[in-house]
Parts: structure tokens; sequence; C-alpha cells
């Protein structure tokens, strides 16, 4: 059973090489096509990964079109049984590809699984979460989250009562690392677009849940993932000052909208 891996790349030539090489190591009796989508890079990322590595498909776009429309486009692109989804700061670490197939396969109902997420030191990075509500972004991004409330509002939201070790079926997933049954994506479509920068996971997951096909955080699946918040600055201050965190905000209004008057799916 054939593997499309869709990596979307912006300025991250480095990083995205070593996930290809991390990919590349990977035994999978199907095969694995890797396919790169550069969102008009300003370095020499596209020459790089064209010349270091030819038997991947590398997609230059002319501009920046965003991380959902950068997953469209390769999964546009893809001809696998399965798309994996993944951010350019992850590696792949053994089994960990194979063990998503083999839950796929052996779980009809399940359209979307989730790795584990270690940070390079081993520490686990929170991956999968509970639905948003607008209080959560009030919890997360000023003064609410310091106290007695929004602190168990946050550890909720996280599933901080979940031990993150066992197979679970889960809200949503973090779209860092995603592997999707190409069936699921059919019924229910890519990314959607609307959404530039953040939500675009949150709104596929539970597209997919809206559509009967269970989202599932595999543990046994591990990827080491080299991530920084660049959205983590909270207050008006960070607002203001933080393009990233602007961004988040300006999905989160869009995706609340999109669900106004809608019960969740679980």
């Amino acid at each position: 059973m054939k593997v499309s891996v869709i990596i979307v790349n912006y300025n991250t030539g480095p990083l995205t090489g070593a996930c290809v090489e991390s990919l590349l190591k990977q035994e999978l009796p199907g095969g694995l096509e890797i396919i790169v989508v550069d969102n008009a890079s300003q370095d020499e990322s596209v020459s790089f990964l064209r010349s270091d590595w030819p038997e991947i498909t590398v997609i230059a776009n002319k501009e920046n079109l965003g991380l959902a429309a950068g997953v469209n486009t390769g999964l546009g692109q893809a001809s696998g049984n399965y798309y994996l989804v993944l951010n350019p700061d992850i590696i792949a670490l053994p089994g960990a590809i194979e063990r998503m197939v083999e839950y796929l396969q052996e779980n009809p109902d399940a359209g979307i699984v989730g790795g584990k997420l270690l940070s390079p030191n081993g520490r686990l990075q929170y991956s999968c979460f509970r639905f948003y509500a607008p209080m959560t972004i009030l919890q997360r991004r000023t003064w609410l989250g310091k106290t007695k409330f929004g602190r168990r509002g946050v550890a909720r939201f996280l599933m901080k009562d979940y031990d993150h070790e066992t197979i679970r079926d889960v809200d949503w997933l973090m779209g860092s690392c995603l592997m999707l049954k190409a069936a699921a994506v059919h019924q229910v479509g890519g990314m959607d677009e609307r959404f530039f920068l953040y939500f675009e996971d949150v709104d596929w997951c539970r597209r997919m849940w809206e559509a009967g096909w269970r989202v599932v955080y595999l543990p046994t699946s591990e990827f080491s993932h080299y991530y920084q918040r660049s959205s983590q600055q909270g207050g008006v201050t960070g607002i203001l000052t933080n393009r990233v965190t602007r961004e988040h905000l300006k999905s989160a209004i869009k995706y609340f909208w999109k669900y106004r008057g809608k019960e969740l799916p679980l």
C-alpha cells in the first residue's frame, strides 16, 4: 500500500532535507512517494532539494499560498493509498510510518491518525486536543491563563488528564504529522484554504468526524519534532507585535464563524 508524503516548505530547506532523509530510511513494502510543495521560499530551498534528492517531487509555487493551499497542491499530485502530511521540522523515527499504515488497514472506520511527537530531548509534545471553545483562546493568550479557572481550561484542552501512552480517539490532531486514508480525503475534501495558517487541522479533523471517520492518536508511532511556538506571545502586546499570533486569532475567528450554531460532532 503506497504512502504519499506531502511536506510544505517555506525557507526551511535544510530541515526539509533532514525530514526527507528520515523518510527514505523507512521500510515500507508498498513504497513511498515524497512531494515537497515550496511556498515561494526566498532562500535556495528549491534548487537545494532538487539537486540533493532528485528522487522526490518538488513543486515550486510562485507565491506563498498558505499551509492549507500548499497541502492541497501536494494532495493533487499524490497517487498513494495513504497521505502523510508532515511539517519540515519532523524526523520519522524507525517504524513510525509502517505502524500508521498498519493501524489504518486494521481499522476501516479510522480516517486520520497522528503519531506521538517528541522534542529532540525526548520530552512529550502535546499534539492531540479537545475542540476549541472561544474561552480557550482567551485562556491561552491572556492573563486568564494564569488563573485557576484558566489553568484548568488549558489542561483540559491539552488533554493533560490522559497519559498519551494508549491509543485513543481524540477531537483533533496537530497538523504537523497526520496520516489520512485517501478514501477519507476523497470523501471529505482537502484542507479548507480559507485558513492561511492555523485551524486548518482543527477544521479538517472536525469534518472527518462529521463524515463518520474516526480521528485517532497513535502513540506507538513516534516522530521527533523541532517545534517552537512562534505564536505563544499573549495579551495585547503579543497580538500587536507578533504576526503569527495575529494569524492564529484571524483563523480562530474564521473557524468559530464557520461553525456558528453547529453542534460538535462528538
